[in-house]
């Protein structure tokens, strides 16, 4: 399970999902009552960013386990790529909504997720052409 490549990049997914929750994405200011007050975003600083979050933090951690079933692997990574794309998203509608945003140095955790999705989802579909092209041979 762990000498897979593809447990090596859903490690990484989930490993940036977590770090999401600790780091902030942006930082800038928002005006409340006529006044400009610091605000940094980060992945519990909103609900629909904390919950997509969460559930891909979940689903690349339920889909290491799922290592039997390459072709459940890949249609939950793509669903994982998904959610990935759709983090990114509500952080860019949240950094719309600040004066003077500055992205943080760990912006880039969530396209890590991204990234970590894509590649987990490659390395199973060569695993499963793999396994395809022995079972021809026999």
């Amino acid at each position: 399970m762990v000498q897979r490549q593809q447990t090596l990049w859903l490690l990484l997914a989930t490993a940036a999902a977590l770090l999401c929750f600790m780091f902030p994405f942006v930082t800038g200011q928002v005006m409340e009552k006529g006044l400009l007050v610091p605000k940094s975003i980060n992945a519990g600083s909103n609900f629909l960013i904390l919950v997509v979050t969460g559930a891909s933090l979940i689903l690349s951690t339920a889909i290491i386990f799922l290592y039997k079933d390459r072709k459940l692997q890949m249609k939950l990574c793509l669903a994982g790529l998904g959610l990935s794309i759709l983090i990114i998203v509500f952080y860019i509608l949240q950094v719309n909504k600040l004066t003077k945003p500055t992205l943080a140095l760990f912006c880039i955790l969530p396209f890590a997720i991204t990234v970590g999705y894509f590649m987990a989802f490659r390395n199973i579909r060569k695993d499963e052409k793999l396994v395809k092209s022995l079972d021809k041979l026999r």
